[in-house]
């Protein structure tokens, strides 16, 4: 919670789904919506750690020419019209291999990136990834899991990372998430550690979130948003789209944030 009350939000969106016009307004209604967070999203061809609705965003966006290069000339300009809001960019450790771990995260870091997500590059087998960030000034956030051994996640917590990403769940994004004792049990094994706890994985509703909000720092939301979009999305009327996605994504943040 925000001092406020307001819940504090990390809103996930695909750069460029379903065009790079529409997901800036995505952006921009993600913050009008109280995002404290936005993940952008860097299309792969094999996401392997999301549901069918962002599998789908990203086949779309790479069918249509989108590449890291301009994916990071978005994330330029989202920083460009949203300074105070951090960034955190996500993707796969393939489209950070490319350029080399290194240069992957100086590019990050001058688009305006504040932290990197790569869900298949573990914390303590990342290839260099969190000597890059240090070097750079960027946020390595790891994902947790429930299935990790308590070793392995108080080894994660030992490592004093800033913000650990915690999936409630393991699978993939966006299938519906039961809150239970054993899910609130699991954020609650992380207390004894400084980092901050950003906690997602198949977040759908306020009410979700308000079940959530005393046990992390931030409640993370993605399929949901990528819903909004594809349900309002026509490609024979751009400017009615780009109007009702704005106003649908702006909606189901504020019923996240304000719950």
């Amino acid at each position: 919670m925000t001092s406020q009350n307001q819940i504090r939000l990390m809103s996930h969106l695909v750069a460029g789904y379903p065009n790079l016009e529409i997901s800036l307004e995505v952006a921009d209604a993600l913050v009008r919506g109280g995002s404290t967070f936005l993940e952008i999203q860097l299309a792969f061809s094999d996401p392997s750690a999301d549901g069918p609705a962002i599998q789908t965003a990203c086949a779309d966006a790479l069918s249509k020419g989108f590449s890291t290069k301009k994916g990071l000339a978005f994330i330029a300009e989202v920083h460009k019209r949203h300074p105070n809001i951090p960034l955190f960019l996500m993707t796969y450790a393939s489209l950070a291999y490319t350029p080399g771990i290194e240069n992957f995260v100086k590019e990050a870091k001058e688009a305006g990136v504040s932290g990197v997500i790569i869900p298949d590059l573990p914390f303590d087998q990342d290839e260099g990834l969190t000597a890059a960030c240090q070097k750079w000034g960027v946020e390595n956030i790891p994902v947790a899991a429930p299935s990790m051994t308590q070793e392995r996640l108080n080894k994660m917590l030992d490592a004093k990372f800033t913000y650990i990403y915690a999936a409630l769940r393991a699978g993939i994004t966006g299938s519906v998430t039961t809150i239970d004792n054993q899910t609130l049990q699991f954020l609650d094994s992380f207390s004894k550690g400084s980092s901050k706890i950003l906690g997602g994985f198949g977040i759908r509703s306020g009410s979700q979130a308000k079940q959530l909000a005393d046990h992390v720092y931030a409640i993370v939301a993605g399929s949901v948003f990528v819903n909004e979009i594809t349900t309002h999305y026509d490609p024979k009327n751009e400017i009615e789209s780009k109007i009702k996605i704005g106003a649908a994504v702006e909606a189901k943040a504020k019923e996240i944030t304000l719950s």
